[in-house]
């Protein structure tokens, strides 16, 4: 992957400041499409910020699967909880792009214990991590190897 141009990332981070959060929403999507170190870096802090608006939260996580890149999986993780509903939808989807087998027993709590869309969400990233569950037995995890 290309460096994103400066200038571009430099307008991007700065439409993340603006009061206005039509900026900051569209800021997010500008971050993941340009990718990048800073980008990447930037997005996960905004997963996390509890007080930023849920829309650019939801944004910022789906454009960390986007992105592809693992140090998302625990922002992610974590998203899966946050308020709001575009965010925990975009995080289940992420983590099912980024196929990391971490993911795998907090998205089996999401499946086991929420509803609807959601659940939809987490079943279909546990498809994409490889996830079987039997309904005679306990469910398993099909992992192609570990990854630290």
């Amino acid at each position: 992957m290309t460096d994103p141009d400066p200038n571009a990332l430099k307008q991007a981070l700065s439409e993340l400041r603006d009061i206005n959060k039509e900026k900051r929403r569209t800021a997010v999507m500008k971050l993941g499409m340009m990718g990048g170190d800073t980008a990447l870096l930037t997005l996960i802090g905004l997963v996390r910020n509890h007080h930023e608006d849920l829309i650019v939260r939801g944004r910022a996580a789906l454009m960390l699967g986007k992105l592809g890149d693992r140090r998302a999986v625990d922002p992610l993780i974590d998203a899966l909880y946050a308020p709001g509903y575009q965010t925990r939808v975009h995080a289940a989807q992420s983590l099912g792009k980024l196929g990391d087998p971490r993911a795998i027993p907090s998205l089996v709590r999401v499946v086991e214990t929420e509803s609807d869309t959601f659940r939809v969400a987490a079943e279909e990233a546990l498809q994409k991590l490889g996830y079987k569950s039997d309904e005679d037995e306990s469910p398993q995890p099909v992992m192609e190897g570990e990854t630290e």
